[in-house]
């Protein structure tokens, strides 16, 4: 009796999911409210991976930021993830762009897989969850892959939810070099 519940609470949440009517707005994701696009990022301190204090979105003001959440160092999808963005940081580079990663794991954690994966971009440890709460990243203890385009001016110009990993890097390059054209 209890898996034929199962079951059918499975497929009716599937086929609402999959409708759409799941969410009353566009603004929702899994995480809960995104935060509105054309509107400022809130800002944030966060220790990083260097050990040398915080940084801060603000620090940042003047260059494209790419701020993506994932949910843990060291597992398959997240580390794809991190290796396609490293992969592109000269791309990125080129653009003005900083990548910004973030998730639930401490320092230590973010120094190791850095070190691991030879990634020369900040990874920062947000292990409250405040700032993946605050950017609606945010489930059941650990932060979700999204990514957040944020422009030179602090303006959240692009968001993406539930990112798939091998392909994530080359959407981001294109969708700032879109926002970068739409800005000239």
């Amino acid at each position: 009796m209890f898996r034929r519940s199962l079951l059918t609470w499975l497929l009716t949440m599937s086929l609402i999911i999959v409708s759409g009517s799941f969410w009353s707005a566009p603004a929702w994701g899994l995480g809960g409210p995104q935060l509105p696009l054309d509107q400022p990022a809130p800002n944030f301190s966060l220790p990083t991976n260097s050990g040398e204090g915080e940084v801060s979105l603000s620090d940042y003001r003047g260059q494209w930021v790419v701020l993506y959440f994932y949910p843990r160092d060291f597992t398959p999808g997240c580390t794809l993830e991190a290796k396609r963005f490293q992969q592109d940081l000269p791309k990125y580079q080129q653009k003005n762009a900083q990548i910004l990663g973030v998730s639930v794991d401490d320092v230590d954690s973010h120094a190791q897989f850095c070190d691991s994966e030879g990634l020369k971009f900040p990874l920062l440890a947000d292990t409250t969850g405040e700032v993946s709460k605050t950017y609606g990243s945010f489930l059941t203890g650990m932060s979700l892959r999204h990514t957040y385009l944020i422009d030179p001016q602090g303006i959240l110009r692009e968001r993406f939810l539930g990112v798939r990993p091998a392909i994530h890097s080359a959407e981001v390059l294109a969708r700032l070099d879109d926002l970068k054209n739409q800005k000239s």
